[in-house]
């Protein structure tokens, strides 16, 4: 008896020459190989079996005397063998404090960059960041970020030296941009060196350090 699917058409042999099945296992056996490398590869160190802790990493590129933000720091999944000493496990840690020197994008955070939570914040109430240039280029080399000094006006033909403002806060120093300015013409005075210090005080520190030779006493 006639069934229905005597009534279909013959289906082609599928079936391949010896040689060519063997070819094509291998290419699906190195395809899937390759997959699975990959898949590894994207999957968290945890997920891989290798030991892996929370670090706190730059979001992108920041320069010296950073006051970190949140949006300037995120967390990464880090293998224990790469984790530096030191460094970071929350962004809460980072946030508000003073970066010593410049980090890279995914760079990790390690104590040792930042300095103490006691710093300026840029934009807290009634405290301002003055750029000040110093008469002498040597006592900017002494300075570091988060450094407290005094400013001192230096003598000139109406004035005395004077102190003009007590317990700055040295929020970074710009030690080189001198060097380009030399082929444009006459050295200019010490680097530049911006200080955090009371609101009061800063409009007197800015306007006479264009006007009178200006450096500053460590404390």
């Amino acid at each position: 008896m006639n069934t229905l699917l005597s009534r279909l058409p013959a289906l082609p042999d599928l079936r391949l020459p010896r040689g060519r099945r063997a070819r094509m296992l291998r290419r699906c056996l190195a395809a899937a190989l390759l997959l699975a490398g990959l898949l590894v590869l994207l999957l968290p160190p945890s997920a891989r079996g290798a030991p892996a802790t929370s670090t706190v990493v730059s979001a992108r590129d920041l320069p010296a005397g950073s006051v970190l933000r949140a949006a300037d720091v995120r967390t990464v999944a880090l293998p224990d063998a790469l984790r530096p000493s030191g460094a970071l496990s929350a962004s809460d840690a980072a946030v508000g404090r003073l970066l010593s020197g410049a980090a890279r994008a995914g760079e990790p955070i390690t104590d040792v960059r930042l300095l103490g939570n006691n710093l300026p914040v840029t934009g807290e109430p009634g405290t301002v960041t003055v750029a000040v240039r110093l008469a002498d280029a040597a006592v900017a080399e002494l300075l570091q970020p988060g450094q407290r000094v005094d400013v001192v006006a230096g003598a000139d033909t109406t004035n005395s030296a004077s102190v003009l403002a007590r317990g700055a806060t040295v929020v970074t120093v710009r030690r080189s941009d001198d060097a380009g300015n030399r082929a444009l013409g006459p050295p200019q005075k010490g680097p530049l060196v911006l200080l955090a210090l009371p609101m009061q005080g800063a409009t007197q520190v800015a306007a006479s350090s264009l006007e009178r030779p200006v450096t500053v006493t460590l404390r």
